[in-house]
């Protein structure tokens, strides 16, 4: 180990020898920030350039030593990019583009692909300033994407670049954000609204699904909403997995009380329009300047009902909580109002996912050729600007499908590589138009190695969901649109007797999983004829029938070749590369779980009929 420290010490050759301080680059702001520890040592800005496909990282750390930023996946840190820096004591600096070859080893990458903007060490900090392609030609970088980035930093006492496993961090950011919350209006005349549960006893269950119903805000004349965030309770805040609020129909017949959303009362699960939403790991949403949520109409709704999930995994008594969501409303009005569709896999029993797979697909296919008809109105092109993406534990990725006329149009949204700890609201980068009689549909990528029973569909944690929710305009009544696969032929292709939907899930407790049989199960699921669900915010319900598309690979976009080290002939791949060019940021540029056994679900979640009638349900 000492030999493999002189060689790494000998590969940092000075890169300057002015005194600390002395910076490279420009000195722009950095519009994006994150502290990437729970002690605030070590803090993140970052900020990039879309059209050149670089970005622009600053590590500031609390240590004289060395610090290191780079990019991980989700199993192993083997294999992570990591560009370390520092200064030394003679005020030299030192900088490398390097890559973990074991979790305790560094090397030095043969392509240097980042670029030193800035190095400097002062009482306190030792603070990098680097670029960095998004996707460079050596196969040691880990790619920036639109997708969840799992970012590592590390960080040394001294000038000895050596891991510590103490001091190695790594957190989960959507780093190419499009909208950033300074860019947007913010009303002068904002008025703020909480929809919270007031001293709720959280039980000691693993899960529980509190809910009660709310009004709006009664105003005088129409008001937007442009923006929400949730309100924790600082003690409770690893209990809350997500808060919703759903809209009401204004002839609906309200319970009173707070009561388990799903349980014995089905009025408690009235309401299945989703307005607004946070998740485990969201932060608060801002709108577009030319959207909102509109109050006080005629057509808009009076009530809400408002949805906390709750994770109690320790069963800790006498806990109390008054969580909630936080509203923003302006009598400024927005150009459009705006809508959530939910799209995605039925959630119920149906879904299910086979223990000790490596790779598990589920889909669900929305047709909106019956949206007029159920709307009871003509329904205009929805114009789609953001997402949110949601299963539980076992999701590894979720994409939305458009396809037109029988081919496939776009990839609407997507993360391939989903983390259940970070659910939030995400713009996209282009607005996305969606006409009658397209067909949504939305894959879902699970992995079970860690489970040995099936995974069914459900709303606890341990189970199952496959759910994207879409924020458009202009709104329209249809409130979700989901689908789920004929079960019995799916029993059948895998050699089981079933004659209807309730033997068909028994069914899949008979099959032995293997590796062929997963496969088989994907197969048989993905080619069986899909009934789809679309339901209106009035409660009303209309099923029709389909076909899941294929979906088409894509092909990674081409590389940038470095401008510092040599990449080998081999590395190239087959997208082709192009050399970088030099970037300089405007700051102001826009650029092992348990699983419910499925007795106890159907005993829980009611009888079949009952379900597909009330799958309010379906959400994280």
């Amino acid at each position: 180990m000492t030999g493999v420290l002189l060689f790494q010490l000998v590969l940092f050759l000075p890169l300057a020898a002015p005194s600390q301080g002395h910076h490279h680059g420009p000195k722009s702001r950095l519009r994006y920030s994150r502290f990437l520890d729970s002690s605030n040592v070590l803090f993140l800005r970052w900020d990039f350039d879309l059209e050149a496909e670089v970005i622009t990282f600053e590590l500031k750390v609390r240590t004289a030593g060395w610090v290191g930023l780079g990019v991980t996946n989700r199993y192993t840190n083997v294999g992570a990019d990591l560009v370390v820096g520092g200064v030394l004591p003679n005020g030299n600096v030192y900088f490398s583009d390097q890559h973990l070859v074991d979790e305790d080893t560094l090397q030095e990458d043969g392509s240097q692909d980042a670029e030193l903007q800035g190095l400097t060490e002062d009482a306190v900090y030792t603070t990098m300033r680097f670029s960095r392609p998004f996707r460079s030609c050596d196969p040691h970088d880990q790619d920036i994407t639109s997708d969840t980035v799992r970012v590592l930093a590390a960080y040394g006492q001294d000038d000895t670049p050596k891991l510590d496993r103490e001091h190695i961090f790594v957190k989960s950011i959507f780093l190419l954000q499009i909208i950033h919350p300074d860019d947007l209006q913010v009303p002068e005349d904002t008025i703020i609204h909480d929809l919270e549960l007031t001293n709720f006893l959280i039980p000691e269950d693993d899960t529980t699904y509190a809910c009660t119903f709310l009004p709006l805000p009664i105003v005088s004349k129409k008001h937007h909403i442009h923006k929400f965030e949730p309100k924790l309770i600082s003690h409770n805040e690893t209990m809350v997995h997500h808060i919703l609020v759903y809209a009401c129909g204004n002839a609906s017949i309200l319970p009173t009380g707070t009561s388990d959303c799903y349980g014995a009362d089905p009025a408690f699960s009235l309401c299945s329009q989703v307005i607004v939403g946070w998740a485990v790991g969201g932060l608060s949403y801002q709108f577009p300047d030319d959207v909102g949520i509109s109050l006080g109409t005629p057509l808009d709704p009076q009530w809400i009902r408002l949805e906390i999930h709750y994770s109690n995994f320790h069963n800790l008594p006498g806990i109390y909580d008054s969580s909630g969501i936080r509203l923003y409303y302006s009598p400024q009005l927005r150009r459009y109002d705006m809508g959530v569709l939910q799209l995605g896999f039925f959630t119920f029993p149906i879904h299910f996912i086979p223990p000790g797979a490596q790779s598990f697909m589920s889909y669900g296919l929305c047709k909106t050729e019956k949206f007029e008809e159920i709307n009871g109105a003509p329904v205009p092109d929805i114009q789609v600007y953001g997402y949110l993406l949601h299963t539980h534990l076992a999701g590894r990725a979720l994409k939305a499908v458009q396809y037109r006329n029988g081919s496939e149009l776009r990839t609407i949204c997507k993360d391939d590589s989903y983390d259940f700890n970070l659910q939030e609201t995400r713009d996209l980068p282009a607005r996305v138009e969606i006409k009658p009689g397209d067909e949504l549909l939305v894959e879902c990528h699970y992995q079970t190695l860690d489970r040995d029973s099936l995974t069914f569909g459900g709303p606890s944690t341990i189970n199952e969901m496959c759910l994207i929710f879409l924020f458009y305009y202009p709104r329209n009544n249809i409130s979700s649109c989901m689908g789920y696969p004929d079960i019995v032929s799916v029993a059948h292709e895998l050699g089981e007797e079933a004659s209807d939907s309730m033997e068909g899930m028994m069914a899949m407790n008979n099959v032995e999983w293997t590796p062929e049989n997963i496969k088989k199960a994907e197969k048989a699921c993905k080619e069986a004829q899909q009934t789809v669900i679309i339901k209106t915010i009035d409660e009303v319900v209309e099923n029709t029938t389909g076909w899941i598309p294929d979906i088409a690979p894509t092909s990674r976009g081409p590389c940038l070749e470095s401008t510092g080290g040599k990449v080998e002939p081999q590395d190239k791949t087959p997208a082709g590369f192009r050399a970088a060019t030099p970037v300089t940021l405007s700051g102001t540029s826009t650029i092992a779980p348990r699983t419910l056994p499925l007795a106890t679900l159907l005993i829980t979640q009611g009888a079949l009929s009952w379900l597909l009638v009330t799958q309010a349900r379906d959400w994280p």
